[in-house]
């Protein structure tokens, strides 16, 4: 669900919300393994606009196009300011779906693409990259469907790396250890040169919608060859830990880092 003024400004550009209202639904199916099928729309508006209307329409089903996804069906209603609800359906053959549970001590950490872009489009919306990626995140389709067989647990990053790896180590009951230097990020950070943004962006900010996932060591050489084969980056980033559902992230000098908590909605 996308609520104005919560996960868009209001004004916010009609065709690339309407991206962005299918792209995160089908980023939750990515991280699963699964294959795109129907959706199911459900929008309230203050008024029908139709320029509005039509623009929404043009981002969502030329993303749509591209993944051959159906809608199939949905509500529309009058509402005191946008609300867009969308439910993505997908297929998995039957044993291979990817889920938060399966990390296993000594797994690799790993994460496509790059973090915290989105987060400093939010906060810095003149550098043009940046907001891309906030306003029309690309879901990791094939490199989920990719990863079945091959990862042991995944997620993707909607609330920041540190939160939803939390998830996976919560499900899974285990720990993780991430070496805050090597995780990708948005080059952009060099020139703007204020650290703490970065780690925030980094670590906490959301919207990403790149793949987080765990695989055993054996399987290096097939995800590096998967990155090569995709032309997208994957890195290892730390390693799984037997214990409790504990992340450490370690600085360049190999000192734990302090981080903000993951977004809550409901946190006050």
């Amino acid at each position: 669900m996308l609520v104005e003024g919560r996960h868009f400004l209001p004004g916010a550009e009609p065709r690339a919300l309407g991206h962005k209202a299918l792209a995160v639904n089908l980023s939750d199916l990515a991280a699963m393994g699964a294959a795109p099928k129907w959706v199911l729309l459900a929008i309230g508006l203050p008024e029908a606009d139709e320029h509005w209307l039509k623009a929404f329409a043009g981002g969502f089903f030329a993303l749509a196009a591209r993944y051959g996804v159906d809608l199939v069906g949905g509500d529309t209603t009058r509402a005191p300011q946008i609300t867009i609800s969308v439910t993505a359906m997908g297929e998995v053959p039957a044993s291979v779906a990817l889920y938060r549970a399966g990390a296993r001590p000594g797994d690799d950490i790993w994460v496509s693409g790059e973090l915290g872009g989105a987060a400093l489009g939010l906060a810095h919306p003149e550098i043009a990259e940046a907001a891309k990626r906030l306003h029309e995140p690309e879901p990791r389709l094939e490199l989920g469907e990719r990863l079945r067989g091959m990862a042991n647990a995944a997620i993707d990053v909607s609330d920041g790396l540190a939160g939803d790896l939390g998830h996976i180590l919560e499900r899974s009951r285990v720990g993780a250890l991430v070496e805050y230097p090597l995780i990708p990020r948005n080059s952009f950070f060099r020139k703007i040169n204020d650290p703490d943004l970065e780690r925030d962006c980094v670590l906490s900010g959301g919207d990403d919608y790149e793949l987080i996932f765990t695989a055993a060591t054996a399987r290096r050489g097939d995800l590096e060859g998967l990155s090569r084969e995709l032309g997208l980056a994957l890195t290892r980033i730390g390693s799984i830990q037997a214990g409790d559902a504990r992340l450490t992230v370690l600085d360049g000098k190999g000192k734990p880092m302090k981080f903000k908590p993951a977004f809550d909605h409901f946190r006050k």
